[in-house]
């Protein structure tokens, strides 16, 4: 009698530690599962075809020579670089070195071109235009490639352009104001067609 209710009793005990284990190891995959999923690392590139948003802002100084062009018209050319910062989850990166020149002229407006370049080296090149050179007017550009990581970039950015600092001597200090953008790495760029139409 006493073996049999000895063994019951073991019996018992392996049927509740079992149900226990069982039961530790469903709430552990449980647990698991209600973990939200891991954020993308920022300015990590996304799957393909997929596109990089940003925003952010860019100080920068140089120098810009006018000559006049008759009356109430100049025209320049303006060389400045600086740091851009860039925010958003999907960011291509966190800061660039900008560098741009731009040809301007009061009454036709600004073309410029630019090329970005992260910590690693890497650059990314784009062409810009504006209505105007004073303060405050809109510039919209264009990603035309890149180097490195940013190899065949290709999407839009704009931003109002504002000059804080003017000297008589031609130096310049200035900063983008509401620059945003999107750029898709990696996609192959379609080569021109030659003159005459005919490839």
């Amino acid at each position: 009698m006493t073996t049999g209710s000895l063994t019951i009793r073991t019996s018992s005990s392996r049927k509740s530690s079992e149900r226990w284990r069982v039961g530790a190891v469903a709430a552990l995959f449980a647990l698991g599962a209600c973990r939200p999923a891991p954020s993308p690392p920022v300015g990590a590139p996304p799957s393909a075809g997929g596109w990089l948003e940003f925003q952010g802002s860019w100080n920068a100084t140089g120098v810009r020579y006018t000559i006049p062009l008759g009356h109430d018209r100049r025209a320049g050319i303006l060389d400045v670089q600086g740091t851009m910062l860039l925010a958003g989850p999907s960011r291509p990166g966190v800061g660039f070195s900008a560098h741009a020149v731009a040809l301007g002229d009061t009454a036709t407006g600004v073309v410029g071109r630019a090329v970005w370049t992260d910590d690693k080296g890497d650059q990314v090149y784009s062409e810009f235009r504006g209505t105007g050179t004073a303060t405050g007017n809109k510039i919209e550009g264009n990603f035309l490639g890149g180097s490195g990581r940013y190899a065949g970039a290709t999407g839009t950015y704009e931003f109002t352009w504002q000059y804080v600092v003017e000297t008589e001597d031609g130096t310049v200090q200035g900063r983008a104001v509401g620059l945003t953008g999107r750029v898709r790495i990696g996609e192959s760029q379609k080569p021109m067609p030659p003159a005459g139409g005919k490839q």
